[in-house]
């Protein structure tokens, strides 16, 4: 068995503590011919840590179209404001989960700070200026990317605004879809985004997130999870 094969079967289905469905299902856009977009979260054996070959940090699997990652990894992303990571924490599609996984998903507040400004709002603006490039070169930009990034902006908007991050785009729906399908000109989606910029500003100043994530809550709630891994010897975690 190759390694990666071996790491995805020894991590991914063995040690998983929270599977979910991301993606279109989750944003309420699935269309008939979605993928079924899948993010894990697995805590290795602390002892595999003391060998010289340390356990992974992300792999693939060991679902179809899933991407894992290694819990210490992903609480260090979380705490950036990852919104890849924040959306595994407050999926409503909940494929598999654990008790280790039920307390991460509990601890999802202490990974919500006002670095979430930064982290959708610049990596929006970076991304619209590609799609620009790409339109300039090419006369269109990736309708499905472009989508993808005014989501992101209305749900970094919603969440600085409320405190609470619904992956679920609501009543933006029809004009999402409007935009995949290539409905909306490129003059109304740029205007579009200028609105969403201008909130997700407006949002920071009056935000109830603070300024920084409890990563000591965090950090305790990691170290409870290596003493309670030492004595893992199979089984579900």
């Amino acid at each position: 068995m190759e390694h990666e094969e071996w790491c995805a079967e020894h991590y991914g289905a063995r040690h998983t503590i929270l599977s979910v469905v991301v993606g279109s299902r989750a944003f309420g856009l699935a269309s008939a011919e979605s993928d079924t977009d899948r993010r894990g979260v697995y805590a290795a054996p602390t002892a595999d840590f003391w060998r010289m070959a340390k356990p992974p940090a992300h792999l693939d699997g060991p679902l179809p179209e899933q991407f894992s990652w290694e819990v210490e990894r992903f609480c260090e992303l979380a705490l950036t404001a990852n919104p890849n990571v924040l959306e595994v924490l407050h999926s409503p599609l909940v494929e598999r989960t654990t008790p280790l996984g039920e307390e991460l998903r509990a601890l999802a507040p202490a990974f919500l700070s006002l670095h979430v400004h930064r982290t959708y709002a610049r990596y929006a603006r970076a991304q619209f200026a590609k799609a620009e490039a790409r339109r300039q070169r090419e006369g269109a930009p990736r309708w499905k990317h472009v989508v993808h990034l005014l989501r992101l902006m209305i749900a970094g908007a919603d969440l600085l605004e409320t405190g609470i991050l619904r992956l679920d785009v609501g009543e933006h729906r029809e004009r999402l879809l409007a935009v995949r399908g290539g409905a909306l000109s490129w003059a109304e989606v740029c205007a579009w985004r200028e609105e969403l910029a201008a909130r997700l500003d407006a949002a920071r100043a009056a935000s109830p997130l603070p300024e920084e994530p409890g990563a000591d809550r965090v950090d305790d709630w990691l170290v409870s999870v290596r003493e309670r891994r030492l004595s893992f010897a199979g089984g579900r975690p």
